[in-house]
C-alpha cells in the first residue's frame, strides 16, 4: 500500500521570515552599503595612496595631509546614520549632500586633533629607544588614543549640529576620558575594521566599514549624552544622538 506523505527525514526546511523582518534586514543592508560607498569615494584619494604605498609611516606629512579627508568623511557618514533613523532608506544623495555641507567644519574640527597626533607621534619616534622616551612613552601614547577617539566624537557632535563648534570640541575631549570604555571599544573596532580592509580591500569595504561605523555612532552618542553641554541644543531642546 502506497502512502503520499513524505517522511519526516526528507522535509525540507523553510525559512519563516515576516514581511517585517525582511524589510528590516534590507534596510539595514541598504545603509550598510551606502555608508561604505560613501567611506570609498570620499577617501578615495588616501586609498589609493595606501594601496601604492605599503610603508605610509615613511612619508608621514603627505599621508597625514590625506588623512585629513577622513574628519568631513565620519562627519558626512554619522550625519547620514543620524538620517536613517528617520528614514531607513534614505538616499545615497543625502551622505553626499551632509559631506559638502559638513565639510569646512568638520575639516576645521578635525585638524587639531590631526595635528596633534602628529605632533605627539613625532615626539614618540624622536625620543624612541632612550630614557626620556621611556619616561614620556605612555604619556604620548595617551595623547595620541585621547586625539583620535576625541577627534571621532567630534565629528558625530557636528553632524548633529553644525553650529556646535568649540563646545563640541571641549565635550569630545572630556567625553572620551570621562567614557573612556567606549573610547577605546571605538578605537578597537576602528583598528580591526582597518586591519580587514588591509587584508582584504573589495570585501573588507563592501562589508565592514558601514557596521562598525553604526556601532561607533552609537557609542559617540551615548559618550556625548553623558557629559553636561555635550548634546547639541536646538531651540532649548537637547536632541539625542543615538535614538532607537
Amino acid at each position: 500500500m502506497s502512502t503520499s506523505s513524505t517522511p519526516a527525514s526528507g522535509r525540507r526546511l523553510r525559512l519563516n521570515v515576516g514581511h517585517d523582518s525582511w524589510d528590516l534586514i534590507w534596510s539595514h543592508v541598504h545603509r550598510v552599503l551606502v555608508v561604505n560607498l560613501g567611506m570609498a569615494v570620499t577617501n578615495l584619494p588616501l586609498l589609493l595612496a595606501l594601496a601604492a604605498e605599503h610603508q605610509p609611516w615613511r612619508y608621514p606629512v603627505f599621508f597625514g595631509l590625506l588623512s585629513l579627508g577622513a574628519g568631513p568623511s565620519l562627519a558626512a557618514v554619522f550625519a547620514y546614520l543620524r538620517r536613517t533613523a528617520d528614514d531607513e532608506r534614505a538616499p545615497v544623495a543625502d551622505l553626499f549632500r551632509g559631506y559638502r555641507r559638513l565639510f569646512t567644519r568638520a575639516l576645521l574640527g578635525w585638524t587639531p586633533f590631526v595635528l596633534l597626533i602628529a605632533v605627539a607621534a613625532t615626539d614618540l619616534a624622536a625620543l624612541w629607544g632612550s630614557a626620556l622616551g621611556s619616561a614620556l612613552a605612555p604619556l604620548l601614547s595617551v595623547v595620541i588614543l585621547l586625539a583620535l577617539s576625541s577627534g571621532v566624537v567630534a565629528m558625530a557632535g557636528l553632524a548633529e549640529d553644525p553650529a556646535v563648534t568649540r563646545r563640541t570640541l571641549l565635550a569630545a575631549c572630556y567625553a572620551s576620558v570621562r567614557r573612556w570604555p567606549l573610547a577605546l571599544l571605538n578605537l578597537g573596532l576602528l583598528g580591526v575594521s582597518l586591519a580587514l580592509v588591509n587584508q582584504a580591500p573589495l570585501l573588507g569595504l563592501a562589508v565592514v566599514p558601514g557596521c562598525a561605523l553604526f556601532v561607533v555612532w552609537r557609542d559617540c552618542g551615548a559618550m556625548l549624552e553623558s557629559v553636561p553641554g555635550g548634546g547639541a541644543q536646538r531651540g532649548g531642546k537637547k536632541i539625542i544622538l543615538s535614538r532607537p
